[in-house]
């Protein structure tokens, strides 16, 4: 699945769909921004079964603004509308691959549990 160019108009739409969202927040001028991305792009290739989508903070501003991305590159992982995980910082290959198996895993929890974390 190709990754997804989230804005302002776009986002909520977006991350309340069923399942998970890896969201990277960049800007072009960011060094560490263009360091993750192919990181982010190959992790993505890697997991059909899960969205990836990318906001450029210069461009969307007020998605930027009401998450209070204060840093970037910031990773978020959002299941259908709640915020599961955020991380200011670039992150390496195995990192973020790990990162996916624990969201997927997570994501098979009964809402019981999902809730007693």
């Amino acid at each position: 699945m190709p990754i997804i160019a989230l804005t302002d108009a776009t986002f909520v739409d977006e991350v309340k769909k069923p399942g998970l969202i890896f969201i990277d927040f960049w800007a072009s001028w960011c060094a560490p921004c263009r360091a993750f991305a192919p990181i982010f792009e190959k992790v993505a290739a890697k997991h059909p079964d899960v969205r990836f989508a990318k906001v450029d903070t210069d461009k969307a501003r007020a998605v930027a603004d009401a998450l209070s991305i204060r840093s970037i590159p910031t990773l978020m992982v959002i299941r259908e509308g709640e915020v599961i995980f955020a991380q200011p910082g670039a992150m390496g290959e195995r990192p973020l691959e790990g990162l996916v198996r624990w969201a997927k895993e997570d994501a098979k929890l009964p809402a019981a549990n999902a809730q007693a974390r």
